[in-house]
């Protein structure tokens, strides 16, 4: 769901009152909401939301806490202003906010409607800690990024209701998205005005429908009976569509056929916001996945080999999640509670083995080489071990949402796909190589589907009853247990020897991991926790959390990282360092000289076997079958 991205490899409630009874629609008219994208003010965006006809003293009105997909809570509400409400005689009724996404409305039965304006987070120092990906976009006549949870709200009771969203646009900008317009008009004279209706079943359906509107840069590719919709917004032209066709069409193509007949998606759209760091832009880098789409933000100034490959790590975790969780899921991201959330156990599915399909899925398609596809599972295991290897990988999912779980969350992304790959392994191992873990994928998809969710207790015995029961003892001994994975006995069996070695790095990068990293609320550069540093950085007094503020006296931040990395290409041996740091609130100054940084790493290597060896045929079995 939420990839996040280390930016250089890329990079209380005051009180409370319920009802007096619970609220109905009398007709089934869907909830109309309009969105005003042409009167801005002052970069905010007003929403009108008619509910149709209630029932009831008082209802509650919300704005998401949290979206599936996110692991995070981000307080939409805090983005709100202004929430009236108005009788039909256009009388404004009794509004008082419960907290920061809530707000309780008195004479319910006679509301018509309710007014509010919303402030875009993007705008926001720090963004108040959303996700970029998952964040919301307003510049007028420019832009505008509608992660739907950020405008549009509900009723309690009312979100199996379906929802009609009118949204009023400048006539110059288009829409991305995968939903599908129900009506347009256009009316004449400035400024030009479109208004686009779109129609979805329930308030998930908005939830799960991202729109960006911008100038057109947008391209179609039809692969294997889907059409993809690619968009892009560069504020600065740096990037459009045609630079990045090519591989998006190579990349979803070759994830098709890896998938065969389970997937079952005819439209996707790929939403792709390249943010402007000079400017008060969005910094948090990644993606968020829907049913159909993903939003995609990264900075403007990567190279485009970087933007590229990139963007097919990244989308192509995201696309794999129309497996899971979108087509198998838990009762609890079904019947998602976007204020009270809860979390399933089976992080270790609806991430891991996503971010595992990602990679694997460019070795068994040629995308990569076999070598390439180790460097990534050891880099993997190397930065998962910065992380607590005995905590059951079920707990940190179901408490997600609180520390000291919440700070292990990347963790998903390394061990979380280091489990799918040993469950991969041990699948081919007890089938002779006949059986991997998209197999048992896709019978998990047969037997529940996208309509169907599961009882969170009830998924490892399924997939125990589809398989083997030997996996049983795989899921308590490494995913609800608190057993480290031997990495090395697992490729053992197919031939994939694990060793540790002493290598040259990079000042800041060892291979594609990165000491150092940025916090996009302030755009500051900090030496990561959850990592050992290479010689250098050590023998100059480095330590885990410092905060870089200078380096041979010029600044650096998020900004401009890249010229530091760059610049440092160039240091030689001997060579005088200075590096202004922040340690605990209290500025210091290291002074050194310039050595070449080694690391230990580990280096995973095909056994020197006969291809008539069975280690080498169930080798074969798991990264081309």
């Amino acid at each position: 769901m939420k990839k996040l991205i280390y930016f250089m490899a890329v990079l209380t409630v005051t009180y409370s009152c319920k009802t007096t009874q619970d609220l109905e629609t009398i007709t089934p008219e869907p909830v109309v909401v309009n969105i005003d994208l042409v009167n801005v003010q002052n970069d905010k965006v007003k929403v009108t939301l008619d509910p149709g006809k209630l029932t009831g003293a008082q209802t509650t009105f919300y704005i998401p806490k949290t979206v599936p997909g996110t692991y995070s809570v981000d307080n939409y509400g805090k983005f709100i202003e202004n929430m009236k409400a108005f009788d039909y005689l256009g009388k404004e009724l009794l509004v008082a906010r419960k907290d920061d996404n809530s707000w309780l409305i008195d004479n319910a039965e006679n509301m018509d409607k309710i007014t509010y304006w919303v402030n875009d987070s993007f705008d926001v120092e720090g963004e108040e800690g959303v996700f970029s990906p998952a964040g919301t976009n307003i510049e007028k006549d420019k832009n505008f990024m509608l992660n739907l949870h950020g405008f549009v709200g509900y009723f309690e009771n009312l979100t199996e209701q379906p929802y009609k969203l009118v949204i009023h646009r400048p006539t110059g900008l288009i829409a991305g998205t995968s939903l599908q317009i129900s009506h347009s008009t256009t009316q004449q004279g400035p400024p030009g005005t479109t208004i686009e209706s779109y129609n979805t079943k329930r308030y998930f359906e908005v939830v799960d429908n991202p729109i960006m509107y911008a100038k057109p840069d947008t391209t179609s590719i039809n692969i294997q009976d889907m059409k993809v919709l690619l968009n892009v917004y560069s504020p600065n032209n740096v990037y459009t569509t045609k630079d990045i066709k090519a591989g998006v069409e190579e990349m979803i193509s070759a994830q098709k056929e890896f998938l065969g007949e389970i997937d079952n998606t005819s439209n996707y759209a790929i939403l792709l916001y390249l943010s402007d760091l000079e400017e008060m832009d969005a910094r948090g880098f990644g993606a968020l996945e829907h049913h159909t789409s993903t939003v995609v933000v990264l900075p403007e100034t990567m190279p485009l080999d970087a933007l590229k490959t990139t963007i097919t790590d990244v989308v192509s975790h995201e696309f794999f999640h129309i497996l899971t969780p979108l087509n198998i899921h838990s009762n609890e991201i079904h019947y998602f509670d976007y204020n009270e959330p809860k979390m399933s156990k089976h992080l270790w599915m609806y991430e891991g083995v996503t971010e595992y399909f990602a990679n694997l899925f460019q070795v068994n398609q040629n995308l990569i080489s076999n070598d390439e596809f180790y460097d990534r599972i050891s880099n993997k295991i190397e930065s998962s071990k910065n992380f607590n290897d005995s905590i059951p990988f079920t707990v940190m999912s179901e408490n997600i949402l609180e520390e000291p779980y919440k700070s292990d969350y990347y963790n998903v992304y390394l061990k979380g796909a280091l489990i799918g790959m040993a469950l991969d392994i041990k699948l081919r191992e007890l089938s002779n190589g006949g059986m991997g873990i998209l197999d048992m994928m896709k019978k998990l998809s047969e037997k529940y589907g996208k309509n169907k969710p599961f009882e969170d207790e009830a998924l490892i015995p399924a997939i125990v009853s589809l398989t083997y029961p030997e996996i049983q003892i795989f899921f308590d001994t490494y995913v609800s247990g608190t057993t480290p994975i031997p990495y090395a006995e697992f490729l053992e069996k197919v031939g994939v020897n694990y060793e540790n070695n002493q290598i040259n790095t990079s000042y800041f990068i060892k291979g594609q991991i990165p000491y150092i990293d940025g916090n996009p609320e302030t755009g500051a550069l900090f030496f990561r926790n959850n990592i050992t540093l290479n010689s250098f950085l050590e023998q100059l007094g480095i330590k885990n959390g410092d905060v870089i503020k200078s380096v041979n006296e010029a600044e650096y931040t998020i900004a401009n990282v890249y010229e530091l990395v760059m610049k440092s290409q160039s240091w030689s041996e001997g060579e005088d360092i200075q590096m202004m740091l922040l340690r605990d609130g209290e500025e210091l100054v290291l002074t050194g000289k310039i050595t070449q940084p080694t690391d230990s790493q580990i280096k995973l290597k095909e056994a020197d076997l006969p291809e008539t060896d069975s280690k080498v045929k169930l080798r074969n079995a798991w990264l081309k079958n």
